[in-house]
């Protein structure tokens, strides 16, 4: 599709950029979360990001806080954007969610304020969670 940089683009690759763009232009907070597959809980639970990259392990540790998990993925509050596209590596604070260490790819980031980012995580697995939770959480289906 971007073959051609010299704005001679071809009437099917035109095309395809016409859909991209109504594609982004669907992605609301509300079509996002009617294209939900799982459902949602609503929990504040410690999480430490790291590069899923081992070689990059050392050079990446952010600490955030969950929003939300469900089986299929996650948002969380970071103090620093997470590169959309980019897997990661997702430590829980196991004393409120007991879950293992789980890699997940960055499906959206955005700014909330100077020092706090809302950032969507997809996990490469489903996931069991756990049957009950040591902090007050709550479902929801949106």
């Amino acid at each position: 599709m971007f073959e051609d940089l010299n704005n001679e683009m071809d009437t099917n690759n035109q095309e395809q950029a016409f859909d991209l763009f109504e594609e982004l232009e669907r992605n609301t907070p509300e079509e996002i979360r009617a294209r939900r597959d799982h459902f949602r809980i609503i929990v504040k639970a410690g999480v430490t990001l790291r590069s899923a990259n081992t070689s990059e392990l050392r050079d990446l540790k952010v600490k955030g806080v969950t929003g939300d998990i469900s089986q299929g993925g996650c948002g969380l509050l970071l103090p620093l954007p997470a590169r959309v596209g980019d897997v990661y590596r997702l430590e829980f604070e196991r004393s409120k969610i007991d879950l293992p260490t789980t890699f997940a790819r960055c499906m959206r980031a955005h700014l909330v304020r100077e020092d706090a980012f809302e950032c969507g995580f997809r996990f490469f697995a489903t996931i069991s969670l756990p049957t009950s939770f040591n902090a007050s959480a709550r479902t929801t289906k949106s």
